[in-house]
């Protein structure tokens, strides 16, 4: 696990599986725990090299509350229609855009979000960690 970049590019790449993760921005995130508002949406760019053939991809995404992961929900699930051509190739580079909204009816709590795109076989593309902190 690498340590965060300063600055809109505060995550944790995690172990891709069947991808390797190049890049990751949150926006806006200037520092971390990522100040999360409720009602706003916040944009997820992810570039990554997939190391696998896939017909399709879907990107998973759960908060980690005190150890246990709760599903959370986004717009679009579908990384076809998320920036990735598909079908996605072998030793090829693409960039993963997705929204991140926060509810205004969600907690006022830290947790963890983990974001995850999975291949048709349900392989990990890539997976990051970033923490947060939800607020009014």
């Amino acid at each position: 696990m690498s340590s965060p970049s300063v600055g809109e590019q505060s995550s944790f790449p995690l172990g891709s599986g069947v991808g390797v993760t190049k890049e990751v921005n949150v926006n806006p995130c200037p520092t971390q725990p990522c100040q999360l508002h409720k009602g706003q949406s916040y944009s997820v760019n992810v570039t990554f090299t997939s190391s696998t053939e896939s017909q399709g991809s879907k990107a998973v995404v759960h908060g980690i509350v005190m150890g246990v992961p709760v599903p959370f929900p986004i717009p679009e699930s579908d990384g076809c229609k998320s920036g990735v051509n598909c079908p996605i190739q072998k030793d090829k580079t693409y960039n993963y855009l997705n929204k991140l909204p926060v509810k205004s009816e969600y907690p006022s709590i830290k947790l963890v979000v983990q974001w995850e795109l999975q291949d048709d076989k349900g392989q990990r593309l890539f997976c990051w960690k970033i923490p947060v902190q939800i607020a009014d």
